[in-house]
């Protein structure tokens, strides 16, 4: 019960901290904030979090979150293919209505220099998991290519998710990273399908 707990309160803390990001910028969110919005005390923020900073690395917690979120509403039947394209769908669509760009780019640009771990490669994440339960699915039921392995697809699938928000960080977010994959990240996946 008290593992439950604190993974609760460590994800009220991270959910606070970037909604409040979002609706007010990094900048200007105080740790105090953060604090209130949450409904926590200053002990637990500092028992989870060194500072703010260390908060961009939770990112990859929200991301994971959400896709546990569309597990649990998927239609167990839909195609594995399907399935892959609608949680890149059901992503984008909440980094597009509620992360920050510039929050984004610097969670990105912090994984590019750092020295410790690399939270979106952690192969250990909810997110991975998913996807070689999906891909492993479709192969077993011949919707997606049996002759490549599910790691190297799921490397492929993530790498492709890493480049589109990239290229939309660098881009400023002048388009909706929503309706561009919604065109363009089924074309490069496609090769997939069997």
């Amino acid at each position: 019960m008290g593992k439950k707990n604190s993974r609760n309160t460590k994800g009220r803390i991270i959910s606070a901290a970037w909604e409040l990001f979002y609706e007010q910028g990094y900048d200007d969110t105080t740790i105090e904030e953060i604090i209130y919005k949450s409904e926590t005390s200053k002990g637990s923020f500092y028992h989870y979090f060194e500072g703010k900073d260390s908060l961009l690395s939770s990112l990859s917690i929200l991301f994971d979150e959400k896709y546990q979120e569309l597990m649990n509403v998927i239609d167990k039947n839909m195609n594995s293919f399907d399935k892959l394209m609608y949680l890149n769908k059901e992503l984008f669509k909440m980094i597009d209505n509620s992360i920050s760009l510039d929050l984004l780019a610097s969670l990105y640009s912090s994984q590019l220099v750092t020295k410790g771990e690399k939270h979106l490669l952690d192969h250990n994440r909810i997110y991975f998991k998913v996807l070689k339960q999906i891909v492993n699915e479709g192969q077993k039921r011949g919707q997606i290519r049996d002759d490549i392995s599910v790691n190297e697809i799921v490397k492929i699938y993530a790498m492709c998710e890493r480049a589109f928000l990239y290229d939309w960080c660098i881009c400023n977010g002048e388009y909706s990273l929503l309706d561009y994959s919604e065109k363009v990240f089924p074309m490069l996946f496609y090769k997939f399908k069997k």
